[in-house]
This record gives C-alpha cells, structure tokens and sequence, in this order.
C-alpha cells in the first residue's frame, strides 16, 4: 500500500474547487483556508468561507465545495494511518473528529494560524520527498503534532471565548473611533485586528451589533458633526471622510438619514444653530 491511500497533503493556490472535490470516503480531513472566500456546505448546512479558518471533517461526512480562487492546505488521513501516531495524541483527536455533528470549525488567532501554517509546510516538504524507510513514520509524527495543535487552540478558545470576545469587541470599537474615517469595510478591520470576517460579524452579534451597522453609524456621526458645527464644504467632509467624491458621499449619507447633506445643514441653519 502506498503512503498516498492512507495519507495525502496539498497546498493548493488561487484554485477553484468543484462540487464533491472533498468527498472522498474513509478519510478525515483538515482543511485550511488561508486566503479567499467562498461557499462550503457539510452536511446540508452552508458554510461561508473566509481566510483564517480551519475546518476538521470526519470521515464519509458529505462535502459539497463551490469556491473560487482561494488558497490554502488540505490534509487528508484514514484510520490506519492515524494508528501510526503515538497513543499521546488519541484525546486529541477523539475532541475534534468524533463528534455527533459533521464537522467543526476553528478560528485562530493570526499567532496560532500562522504556526499552524508553518507545521502544514514543513508536512508538505517531507510528504513530496523520494519514499524513504521510515517515511510513513515522519509523517504521522507531523500529524501528531498537528493534531495536538490543533485541540490546544480549541481548548485555548473555548476557555477563553468570552473574556476574548469581550476584548475584541472592544478593539474594534477604539479601531472604528481611530480609523473610521478611513477604513470602511468589514473584512479590512477583521484584517487589522487578525480574526476572520465571520468571527468578527459573530462577536459584534453577541453583543447585539451589526458590524457594517457600527461602521456606517460612525461614518454618519462624523458626517452630522462637520455639517452641523463647521463650516466645511461637502467636498471637504467627502475627502475627509475618504469617499471617492462627493457624489457618492451625497447618496450615502442621504441612504442612511433620508436627508442630502445640504438638507441636513439647512435644518439647523434655519432654526439658528
């Protein structure tokens, strides 16, 4: 038996995944995403794709995959192949493949994601060397390794998820205050503070937000203030505001008040503020 029917490791670059391509039978599976975006479904239940996630699939669990362009790790192993690995690891595994759902979904922070890259690599480098004797054995050290990884950072959010949730919230807002001005999309400010778009959208979630809400409200605030208090023309708030130009500040902030700019102004001109 060749080491690929038990054990497999691609990277895979800016690729479009067909429907099915991760339903291979008997094997468990990690896949990690490292960029892109997409739509995965396990199980009849749709998953939106995004960087930094990791997702663990049982064996023989029903995949469909429609995603373009994106990039990142898949390792694939069977069970004869995990008996390989030291005893030392079987917990680990047991928390995060048998599980009475389908699957499970990790969401590292960008410290851990990033090491967790680093052990995937250095699978892949020996998995495409020349077979040599001991070969299967490197290799389900590796997975071992990985493994463990793996449930550390689960345990790690886990016990920390609120506490972590609560100062990530926290982030973003002093991120909005600091940066709003200039920084208008979801996805950039989950890139600044180093958690996934999703995981952003579902902290904000808990604490009865909507992440795209919050950022809009700031951008109206800071509109209302320079039209109320200053003197600024709409061109000026549009710059300072980094909108393209003041067209498109104009529909903007009229979409969110249901005023124009000039309308809003002219209010508190005419009642003499």
């Amino acid at each position: 038996m060749q080491i690929r029917d038990v054990f497999t490791i691609e990277q895979f670059r800016d690729k479009s995944f067909e429907p099915n391509k991760l339903s291979t039978a008997h094997f468990n599976k990690i896949l990690v995403i490292e960029k892109g975006k997409g739509e995965l479904e396990l199980a009849s239940v749709p998953h939106t794709v995004s960087k930094g996630t990791v997702y663990l699939i049982g064996k023989e669990k029903p995949v469909l995959f429609g995603a373009n362009r994106i990039s990142g790790y898949l390792l694939q192993f069977d069970e004869s192949f995990w008996q390989k690995t030291p005893l030392s690891a079987n917990n680990c595994k047991e928390v995060l493949f048998n599980r009475s759902i389908d699957s499970f979904t990790l969401y590292p922070d960008k410290q851990h994601f990033d090491h967790l890259l680093e052990l995937l690599q250095l699978t892949l480098c020996d998995f495409e060397l020349p077979d040599y004797s001991n070969k299967p054995d490197v290799l389900a050290a590796y997975l071992k390794v990985i493994i463990i990884k793996m449930a550390n950072i689960h345990f790690l959010l886990r016990a920390d998820t609120p506490s972590y949730d609560s100062k990530l919230f926290e982030r973003f807002v002093s991120l909005i205050n600091e940066k709003g001005n200039s920084i208008h999309k979801v996805d950039d400010y989950a890139d600044a503070l180093g958690v996934t778009t999703r995981k952003l959208s579902d902290v904000c979630k808990s604490k009865g937000k909507n992440a795209k809400k919050m950022i809009l409200q700031h951008l109206v605030n800071e509109a209302k203030k320079d039209l109320q208090f200053t003197s600024r023309s709409i061109k000026e708030i549009a710059g300072q505001l980094h909108f393209a130009n003041p067209y498109q500040f104009s529909n903007f902030f009229k979409n969110q008040t249901g005023y124009s700019p000039n309308q809003y102004r002219y209010q508190f001109v005419k009642i003499g503020i």
